[in-house]
């Protein structure tokens, strides 16, 4: 079997994923997993993908991310995996389709605008 390389993305956050045959070793910018992502829902988050399609011990992965906070890269990752594993095997496609694995999260940060304190708030008015 090749190297799959397939992107995920989620807010501002890029992720190159790269799946070869292998015994289970995920490694995110040249770190383990554990080390990178030190919370467990982050790991659960990472996983997903692999735990549904019954993948977990098979292959290495290795992830170049950048960009946005820990959370979106996270998940920017589990798209990417999910649609490698959609390239291994099409029957896996059905597990993750309904579970919204595939789909590609596009809630963006709101820009700030000119006269304006944030994006939706406003300066308060004063009647004095």
């Amino acid at each position: 079997m090749e190297v799959i390389h397939k992107i995920g993305r989620r807010k501002t956050a890029v992720a190159r994923v790269y799946v070869a045959q292998g015994t289970g070793k995920i490694t995110v910018n040249k770190k383990d997993m554990a080390v990178y992502f030190p919370t467990a829902t982050l790991q659960y988050k990472v996983n997903q993908p692999l735990a549904m399609t019954n993948n977990d011990g098979n292959f290495d992965i290795t992830v170049n991310v950048y960009g946005g906070g820990i959370t979106g890269q996270a998940e920017a990752i589990r798209l990417g995996l999910s649609r490698a594993m959609c390239e291994l095997d099409p029957e896996n496609r059905l597990t993750l389709k309904p579970e919204g694995l595939l789909t590609r999260d596009p809630r963006m940060v709101e820009r700030k605008k000119f006269g304006q304190k944030k994006a939706r708030k406003k300066f308060q008015f004063s009647k004095r």
